[in-house]
């Protein structure tokens, strides 16, 4: 009679006694592996994806911040293009009556206001923001134009005339009123312009014993 084959069977049961050994050591390899948290993501496909949230403005804010880098730069951009320069949209508070930016002895700001229609642009050395603590709004911008000569004080006006529809017959007989009377002193208002859908109003401070002419720019919401 031919024996029994238990060699086989002994290897066998060895090599279940070895995979139930491992089958532990596998499954927490496994769970390991799906635990492991994602690379991290390109830097550039955040601020690049069409849901980004990130917002990015041309204009200045007036808040102490929006005012250091106004001094800074020596640049400023505001926004009128509505007809109103909301106190919220340059983070001033709401009973604020806004800042006062002056620059003199430390250069010119280059200013530039969005308007309805256009642009109103200046050097200036100081820039005034009027309002009272119930408005939600500016009642007026202002900067200040000055020039070393009356034939620059004249193109001053004449700009202004050309770009803001300031009264060209009111501006005219200033100047030849004055150019016939160079040493005179005068306080004058030309009539105001609406060309850009806001007030521009020029008021004349000139001093014909003095090196340096203003001109008082007033710049109003839209009516």
């Amino acid at each position: 009679m031919t024996p029994p084959c238990t060699a086989p069977a002994r290897h066998t049961r060895r090599a279940i006694a070895v995979v139930l050994f491992l089958l532990p050591a596998l499954a927490a390899t496994l769970a390991l592996s799906a635990c492991q948290p994602a690379g991290p993501a390109d830097p550039t496909s955040a601020s690049s994806s069409p849901g980004s949230t990130v917002k990015t403005s041309e204009f200045s804010t007036l808040d102490a911040p929006g005012v250091d880098t106004i001094r800074e730069t020596q640049a400023a951009r505001l926004d009128m293009s509505s007809g109103r320069l909301d106190k919220a949209a340059v983070r001033v508070a709401a009973d604020s009556y806004g800042p006062e930016i002056n620059t003199r002895g430390a250069g010119k700001i280059s200013l530039s206001i969005a308007a309805p229609h256009g642009e109103i642009t200046a050097e200036t050395d100081r820039i005034r923001f009027n309002t009272t603590a119930r408005r939600a709004d500016f009642s007026e911008v202002t900067y200040f134009l000055t020039a070393d000569s009356l034939d620059e004080y004249v193109a001053l006006i004449r700009d202004g005339v050309e770009r803001y529809g300031i009264s060209e017959a009111s501006a005219e007989d200033w100047i030849s009123s004055t150019q016939a009377a160079p040493d005179s002193k005068s306080d004058f208002s030309i009539t105001p312009g609406t060309a850009t859908g806001l007030t521009v109003n020029y008021d004349l401070r000139y001093d014909g014993g003095k090196d340096t002419q203003v001109i008082i720019v007033h710049v109003l919401p839209a009516e």
